[in-house]
């Protein structure tokens, strides 16, 4: 396996730092080669130390893992389940939504029913057609997202770009999520976002200037209203994941969601992988200077970084307007 966009490569003829046995990787960013006992070693070590640096996981807490059926929330769970299976004070569940994607979704909730049984893991499925009456394929169709988007890159129109399917998707995905967990009790809710996800929301939060969502999206204090959102693998390396999936045979999406073109984090993706190549632990660096420049933001008194709280006048959720963000966009889509 050869792959320097990644910052490993499959070096079988050298042997591991730690033993000597073949080593099945490169790090880049260490400098360590490293075998599979290793390497699954390296990246257990890494999301416990996230848990017990970041997230404080309580006596008789439930978790919540949100599991789509592709490799990070599968790594994810397998790694959670790993370490807490022989605590009886603690509960985990397993939730998959279905945004009703034809082609895509419906095959990746087959394998999250196999996986979830194969571990004997309790599994809940909400999807958007109970939730919200409708479905992405539908939202996607009949609002003609795709030719809006079109249109808009081809200059054709000059009004205010509309939101990708991504948008609509990751909003009204991300309520439901939360939703789902509250009802099921949950005090923490495990999403599969990895090194790459968070470097590249570090970098698109960047961008726009927004302060308030950098907090949000890094805050690790439980709140009544939002199941705290933990994230194992915020230190292993997207490549990484994959690797540890493929060696302990699970799930792995193969195939790309039909509604996902036109993303901006696809440039930002390109962008990191890019400098990840010529200046390996970019992605790390850019965590840590993140991760240190949050807390003294946080404790700025400067209103500025204050988002008062109100609550939604239709769902009731909580929301810094007088709608949730994704009450304003079903008022403004057509659903069947």
């Amino acid at each position: 396996m050869t792959n320097n966009s990644v910052g490993f490569e499959e070096t079988s003829y050298i042997k591991c730092k730690k033993c000597r046995a073949p080593a099945i990787i490169y790090q880049r960013y260490s400098g360590m080669h490293l075998c599979e006992n290793h390497f699954c070693e390296d990246v257990e070590r890494k999301v416990k130390l996230t848990i017990r640096q970041t997230y404080k996981i309580n006596k008789n807490d439930v978790i919540a893992v949100a599991l789509s059926g592709g490799k990070d929330s599968s790594v994810a769970l397998y790694i959670i389940n790993k370490i807490f299976e022989r605590r009886p004070d603690i509960k985990i569940v397993a939730i998959t939504i279905d945004e009703g994607i034809e082609g895509y979704r419906n095959l990746s909730i087959k394998r999250t029913k196999e996986f979830t049984k194969k571990y004997g893991i309790e599994h809940k499925i909400y999807s958007f057609k109970d939730e919200y009456e409708t479905t992405m394929d539908y939202i996607v169709k009949e609002n003609n997202i795709f030719e809006n988007y079109k249109n808009h890159k081809n200059h054709k129109n000059n009004d205010k770009k509309e939101p990708g399917a991504c948008s609509y998707c990751g909003v009204l995905r991300k309520k439901l999520l939360n939703k789902a967990a509250r009802e099921l009790g949950a005090t923490k809710l495990v999403i599969g976002h990895n090194l790459d996800d968070e470097a590249q929301t570090i970098m698109l939060n960047y961008f726009k200037g927004d302060v308030a969502r950098m907090l949000q999206t890094s805050s690790t204090e439980e709140n009544e209203h939002f199941v705290l959102r933990v994230k194992p693998l915020r230190k292993i390396s997207e490549r990484e994941v994959a690797l540890y999936a493929y060696i302990h045979d699970m799930p792995m999406e193969l195939t790309r969601c039909p509604h996902s073109f036109g993303a901006l984090r696809k440039e930002v993706r390109n962008m990191l992988n890019d400098y990840e190549i010529k200046h390996p632990g970019t992605k790390y660096s850019l965590l840590k200077g993140f991760d240190t420049i949050v807390p003294i933001i946080r404790k700025t008194k400067d209103e500025i970084f204050v988002t008062k709280i109100s609550f939604c006048e239709k769902c009731g959720d909580p929301t810094s307007g007088k709608y949730c963000q994704a009450c304003k966009m079903l008022e403004n889509l057509k659903i069947k």
